[in-house]
């Protein structure tokens, strides 16, 4: 039982991503607010167990990392629609990551299993769009003020997002070169 705990939460942090969906659709952002902020640090909880108790698992890389960036896209494509976050930024977000799925989807189909391992600068982008989503919530429920912060979020974040994505496109580029040589020396 113990072994799936992990596993659990980030199974439960995906099924409240429709949850997520409504509540910032009816406007709601005091709860949509409160439940990302769940949903956080669930993703914490689920890694640091995993880490603590080596209880990792094929399906909790791959599952986790897919649960966070549905629940950052959701809400970043719901927040620009509302007026919140400006298109420039949702649409930075989803092309990176159909980027990063796109590109894993051919390494798997051209050159072989993907293993997923995310890099510095991809776990700062996480916690950079964890907070400045965060931040964007909390401003739209009222429990922060727009200020300076908001434009020095919405730029650093942005910067991490391109960041990250050449960083994928580089790192797999390579790995991809050094498979196919491998494979023309056998």
């Amino acid at each position: 039982m113990m072994r799936q705990l992990p596993n659990a939460i980030t199974v439960l942090r995906a099924a409240l991503i429709p949850l997520q969906a409504w509540l910032l659709l009816r406007g709601d952002y005091g709860l949509a607010f409160a439940l990302f902020v769940v949903s956080g640090l669930s993703d914490l909880a689920d890694g640091w167990i995993a880490r603590r108790f080596d209880l990792r698992t094929r399906f909790g890389a791959i599952a986790d990392p897919l649960a966070d960036k549905i629940t950052m896209l959701t809400v970043a494509l719901l927040l620009a629609t509302q007026g919140w976050l400006p298109w420039w930024f949702a649409l930075l977000v989803v092309g990176r990551d159909l980027l990063i799925v796109g590109g894993a989807a051919a390494y798997h189909f051209l050159i072989g299993e993907v293993e997923m391992a995310p890099s510095f600068v991809s776990k700062l982008n996480t916690a950079l769009e964890f907070g400045f989503l965060a931040g964007v919530l909390a401003l739209a429920a009222g429990h922060l003020d727009e200020g300076p912060w908001f434009a020095a979020l919405l730029y650093a974040t942005a910067a991490t997002v391109i960041a990250s994505g050449a960083s994928y496109v580089l790192v797999w580029s390579r790995k991809a070169m050094h498979e196919r040589r491998a494979a023309t020396r056998r």
